[in-house]
């Protein structure tokens, strides 16, 4: 990805830089399984190449718990404990410093590429799939 600077800062995801992506159709959209969940458990990763942290997240009684390695260390541990969160929790295992990613945490990039989680409303419980 091109590097985009403003004022000597990276933005590489500016919303003025990226191009619209291709169309992938409903039926590519609704293979992806999207799931509420929310934090149990936040470990520090020194590992990780990028600042990050461990993560379990109880998607509810079908799914279980699952852990991921997220770059949201904008995110103090206290906010991310107990947090209603959305995954994708069907897109495959991926190995990163030795710890197993089992799913994607949802989040919206400001332009220098923190991730601002998605926010639910309250009483949505773990589990709830995302239409």
């Amino acid at each position: 990805m091109a590097r985009h600077w403003i004022d000597g800062e990276a933005r590489p995801y500016a919303p003025e830089n990226l191009p619209r992506k291709d169309d992938i159709g409903a039926e590519g959209f609704f293979a992806v399984d999207l799931r509420t969940g929310v934090v149990t458990e936040v470990e520090d990763f020194p590992q990780a190449r990028k600042p990050a942290w461990k993560l379990a997240v109880d998607f509810g009684p079908i799914i279980g718990t699952l852990r991921t390695s997220a770059q949201v260390t904008n995110y103090s541990r206290e906010q991310l404990l107990s947090r209603t969160v959305v995954g994708a929790i069907n897109l495959g295992r991926k190995r990163i410093a030795g710890f197993t990613s089992e799913f994607l945490i949802l989040g919206a990039l400001d332009p220098d590429g923190t991730v601002r989680l998605l926010e639910l409303p309250e009483g949505v419980g773990p589990g709830a799939p995302i239409a």
